[in-house]
């Protein structure tokens, strides 16, 4: 069985206060995109790499990343849209041919092949999982007034992260279906399969290191995780 991953790298990272874009910035000398990248291309689980970035940032991804650090696992570079789910979708058009397909933010370096693994064997019993973590904070919901609504169970609340892995028909079909509707409150792959791909999704365990690179502190603490783990 195929597995194809697309990699998400188009974001412009705002929240960031800089001029580059969070997935090119550099952590102990390697921009961010560079771990993931590394991580996949090193996986026996994966067989293809879609990277997904800007348009203006095609050919540096190429020369800089790509070519530099020699990943032979990419075979395609495509062009983003405008919000993450056209991202997505873009890859998915890119892939060619693949069973199943991991879908990862670039901006979380600390991917692993441990997780690879789980999400893939999840994937094949369920086909639709998505890596995550029980969340270790009580959480509330909020009213339109800005008041607690509801508490849910702490033991039911996880924070997902990616990959988030799904059969390839079953993503591709729950994208076009959503297409034709307003699609501005989805915010991962899986809201969609939930929505329109009428299986139910599967939880797996994540780390609590697989962050995403949101705000200067967290390049700040990208580099203490990699210095723990060397």
């Amino acid at each position: 069985m195929k597995c194809t991953a697309i990699v998400l790298a188009a974001g412009q990272g705002k929240r960031m206060n800089s001029n580059i874009q969070k997935q090119f910035l550099m952590i102990k000398g390697k921009p961010v995109l560079y771990y993931s990248l590394a991580v996949f291309e090193q996986s026996p689980e994966i067989e293809e790499i879609v990277l997904v970035t800007g348009k203006d940032c095609i050919e540096y991804c190429k020369k800089e990343i790509i070519d530099l650090y020699g990943f032979q696992k990419v075979k395609k570079i495509a062009a983003g849209g405008r919000e993450r789910y056209d991202s997505v979708y873009a890859g998915l058009c890119a892939c060619e041919d693949c069973d199943y397909v991991f879908i990862h933010d670039g901006a979380r370096p600390f991917v692993t092949e441990a997780m690879i693994k789980r999400t893939k064997e999840a994937v094949e019993k369920y086909d639709a999982c998505i890596a995550g973590m029980p969340s270790k904070d009580t959480v509330k919901l909020a009213d339109e007034n800005g008041m607690v609504a509801n508490t849910p169970k702490r033991s039911q609340v996880w924070t997902i992260q990616t990959p988030q892995v799904f059969s390839y028909s079953l993503i591709r079909e729950a994208h076009e279906k959503a297409r034709q509707y307003d699609m501005k409150e989805i915010t991962d792959d899986s809201m969609l399969v939930e929505r329109y791909g009428k299986v139910p999704v599967c939880l797996v365990e994540g780390a609590y290191e697989n962050l995403k690179i949101t705000t200067p502190e967290d390049i700040l603490v990208a580099e203490k995780i990699l210095e723990k783990n060397s």
